[in-house]
């Protein structure tokens, strides 16, 4: 038995080596080899000059550089707003097209549309839609009275902007997840509290968000972790702008290594970046398991 045991571990592993050396090669090593550069100063552009150790400075940098700090501000309040709006949208939409009639079967394909576009197909859509003198928006305000708006030309409106794209494109995502969990609850308990005379509001809040909860807490990690990680659509549209009004970290690090040929201080940014996208993981993790 125990040899049969030994035999089948290293069928397992032997399985297991091919994906094991793909990650390895293409995660683990390019990981260590940031984290060595983040304590070097590093110029892509100047392949000559010898890689200088400098310890802890582009870390100690990292947080006394005030654009860094926007841009960490820019990335929370961009992440908890169309996340949060996501969820909200996501879960009220669920609820209406959850039945099996025709219409919302039909309702819920066509819903699925934003998400199966590219994000840089949808930024160019939308930068299109919203330019100031050519645009359909545009066209349309002006009808309205209200004139042409520089909606990508001005802080608030191009952050606006930016965040309504992102929930426009994932609110589809989160709905078909959040109807599977409802689909999958039983029939006969949602019944028997509505001919015991439950509301439809107290059915939700006591029995479907409790039994879907688990469920919540995984589109929240994912959504969190993806909205952190939005650069396409963000650069598509807007590159950051108007100044940093709407860069992101993801934006942010894209810059430093390639616009400004700085490799230690990205690699910093991107080491940073991956421990605390790391901790948001571990977060979410134990708020499932309670």
């Amino acid at each position: 038995m125990n040899k049969r045991i030994g035999s089948n571990r290293i069928i397992t592993w032997l399985f297991l080596l091919p994906s094991g050396l793909f990650l390895l090669v293409t995660g683990i090593i390019p990981i260590l080899y940031s984290l060595a550069l983040s304590f070097c100063n590093y110029k892509i552009n100047r392949p000559n000059t010898p890689i200088q150790f400098i310890g802890l400075e582009n870390y100690i940098r990292m947080f006394t550089e005030a654009d860094f700090l926007r841009t960490v501000i820019n990335t929370f309040v961009f992440a908890i707003l169309s996340v949060a709006l996501e969820v909200v949208l996501g879960i009220i939409i669920a609820m209406l097209v959850s039945g099996d009639s025709k219409f919302e079967k039909f309702f819920l394909s066509l819903f699925m549309i934003p998400m199966i576009m590219a994000p840089v197909a949808a930024g160019t859509m939308w930068r299109m839609l919203l330019d100031s003198s050519t645009g359909v928006i545009n066209y349309l305000t002006s009808l309205a009275g209200l004139g042409r708006i520089p909606w990508l030309a001005r802080p608030l409106t191009a952050f606006a902007a930016i965040s309504f794209v992102n929930i426009w494109q994932l609110v589809p995502w989160v709905t078909i997840i959040v109807v599977s969990g409802i689909k999958g609850l039983s029939a006969e308990t949602v019944h028997s509290a509505l001919l015991d005379g439950a509301k439809p509001f107290s059915v939700f809040w006591h029995i479907v968000l409790p039994e879907i909860r688990g469920l919540l807490v995984v589109v929240l990690l994912m959504r969190f972790i993806d909205a952190f990680k939005v650069f396409d659509t963000i650069y598509v549209m807007t590159d950051g702008g108007p100044g940093i009004a709407t860069e992101m970290l993801p934006n942010y690090i894209f810059k430093q290594a390639l616009n400004y040929f700085d490799a230690g201080y990205s690699a910093a940014l991107s080491i940073m970046f991956i421990i605390v996208m790391t901790l948001f993981c571990l977060m979410f993790t134990r708020i499932r398991r309670i």
